[in-house]
């Protein structure tokens, strides 16, 4: 088995392990080092007028961002020089790292579990994974926002990392993850981030573009009962959202159950009005959720297979494109 394969087979390896142990508190993560680094970064830069912190911003974003690319690419090739099982646990365990499937399907069910208990503690739940103020939100939006999020993440968090290493292997994974982190802490609309995080909402769009339209099609195909409503969602409300990529896999998931996503919310106290993905106002059921987690599963192992055939069919020619693949 040459490299390629071996390639292949460790990226099954991380998704069976993301599959089985989720995002263990005891196991350091390296987007917690890509946090560090961005808050220093940030410290430092993100200072003086518009153009300054402008540039200081971009300097900061596409710093990080290449330099985890060619620390990655360094790591890899070294490792798969010194012995085939060291390039393949590298690959597999940063896979397993890189992706957060487990994580979000075990946070959106304990959202309606704790809602299932009492309003307050759904609540409570739901402020752990999304940015909106949750104090008085009703059941069923609580319920819509899980999906919501979901939705969203299921590119940002399992496609979209899949996507980078099918196409550059294990630095296009971590550069997506890094680009991604930076997007969370620093592409805010405020007079704080405003300018100095544009070029890192810019990279964020950009790396999202493909994956997110890929994860929507994904979620359509493989739904089953709802997937053509679902297509036909896309093509209606794929742009109804702020960001050019989110709106996709969030309308194809509303159409696939058939529900109204969007609407006004609320976030740090000053509402914000959402256009509506959808016009069917129903209440999401306490069942549905199991759905909604066996149309994230399905689209996880199927991205999972795509980018693994993709380097076992490909990963030797890549060898000669890619210098950190040989």
């Amino acid at each position: 088995m040459g490299e390629a394969q071996l390639t292949a087979a460790a990226l099954g390896a991380g998704y069976l392990l993301d599959l089985l142990l989720g995002d263990p508190a005891w196991l350091p993560h390296p987007v917690v080092g890509f946090g560090r680094a961005i808050a220093l970064g940030e410290r430092a830069l993100n200072r003086g007028g518009v153009a300054r912190r402008f540039l200081g911003g971009t300097y900061l974003a596409l710093g990080l961002v290449g330099g985890t690319f060619a620390l990655t690419a360094l790591a890899a090739r070294a490792a798969w020089r010194a012995h085939p099982v060291a390039g393949t646990a590298l690959v597999a365990v940063c896979v397993f790292l890189g992706l957060a499937n487990r994580t979000l399907i075990d946070e959106g069910r304990a959202v309606f579990a704790a809602l299932g208990e009492s309003l307050d503690a759904g609540r409570r739940r739901l402020s752990r994974i999304v940015g909106r103020d949750t104090a008085r939100l009703d059941a069923q939006q609580v319920r819509t926002a899980v999906g919501e999020t979901m939705a969203e993440n299921l590119n940002d968090g399992v496609v979209a990392p899949l996507f980078w290493f099918a196409l550059l292997g294990l630095p296009g994974l971590m550069a997506f993850k890094m680009v991604n982190t930076l997007d969370s802490m620093i592409a805010h609309r405020d007079a704080r981030f405003e300018w100095f995080g544009k070029t890192a909402a810019r990279l964020d769009d950009a790396a999202n573009f493909v994956p997110a339209r890929l994860t929507a099609l994904l979620q359509c195909a493989l739904a089953g009962r709802g997937g053509a409503r679902g297509l036909g969602f896309l093509v209606r409300y794929g742009r109804a959202h702020a960001s050019p990529n989110s709106g996709y896999p969030e309308a194809a998931l509303a159409g696939i159950l058939d529900v109204r996503f969007g609407g006004p919310h609320t976030y740090d106290g000053e509402l914000v009005h959402k256009p509506w993905i959808g016009r069917n106002p129903r209440a999401l059921a306490a069942d549905e959720f199991a759905r909604i987690a066996r149309i994230n599963h399905a689209v996880a192992l199927a991205a999972t297979l795509l980018a693994g055939a993709v380097w076992w069919q490909a990963g030797d020619l890549y060898g000669h494109l890619l210098p950190w693949a040989d």
